[in-house]
């Protein structure tokens, strides 16, 4: 390897390590906050999730209160951290694209933070609630649920987490056209092979239950149609 490219592999090798400590550090410093909102979060979730045919959340160790707030503390963190995250990417990327995409990428970069504040806010007002009401249809006299905090937050906080993720779906679909990795005429195509992605993902990131997964997998569905409208072909950089 040249001298030269060996010393450009380097330091784009440091601007990625110092965009990633940048990101450790913004969820680091988030973190505290987080664990301040933790209880409130959780109280809410509770009261806005959970049917009056549930019984009341019990803890089976000393300490699972406190590991509960400080793992939500944590999603808190990375929720709040995601779009200065996004931006230690495009800063990254900066260097190697040309004005127009460097544009493109700015605009599509904020609509990707505003979609996955969308994505967790449709998880927690409308997926929870009826995720918690499919669970109690199975109670009866004879089989109680005896429900731990614990699992219901790291369901709550992995769903969450899960839909701010595949909210992503249009941004990553304009991104990949306007790049010019595919065309769109070519994801229109694979349509079926889309979808069966999107079912697996589905089935990957939320519980084994059917409910779950179509409320994800829809939403990611008409999103992903939704990037093929907005969807545009790159324009060729001006001849230097």
């Amino acid at each position: 390897m040249p001298e030269d490219d060996h010393n450009s592999l380097l330091a784009h090798l440091q601007d990625l390590r110092t965009a990633l400590l940048r990101c450790l550090l913004a969820v680091a410093l988030l973190f505290p906050l987080g664990y301040l909102a933790a209880p409130h979060c959780i109280s809410f979730l509770v009261a806005w999730s959970f049917p009056d045919n549930l019984p009341a959340l019990h803890y089976f160790s000393p300490l699972e209160v406190f590991l509960v707030q400080l793992k939500m503390a944590l999603i808190l963190a990375l929720a709040a951290a995601y779009p200065w995250n996004l931006r230690q990417l495009w800063q990254f990327l900066l260097p190697a694209l040309y004005e127009q995409e460097r544009r493109c990428l700015r605009t599509w970069l904020l609509l990707a933070s505003l979609l996955f504040f969308a994505g967790i806010a449709f998880c927690v007002f409308t997926v929870l609630p009826l995720l918690m009401n499919f669970a109690a249809s199975f109670a009866s006299p004879q089989v109680q649920p005896l429900l731990g905090l614990q699992n219901f937050l790291q369901l709550a906080g992995w769903l969450m987490l899960a839909f701010g993720v595949m909210f992503q779906t249009p941004v990553l679909v304009v991104l990949l056209v306007r790049f010019g990795l595919v065309t769109a005429e070519t994801l229109r195509r694979q349509r079926p092979v889309v979808m069966t992605v999107i079912l697996i993902l589905a089935a990957i990131l939320t519980p084994p239950d059917v409910v779950s997964q179509l409320m994800l997998a829809i939403p990611s569905w008409l999103l992903f149609e939704l990037g093929l409208l907005l969807a545009k072909p790159p324009k060729k950089p001006p001849p230097e």
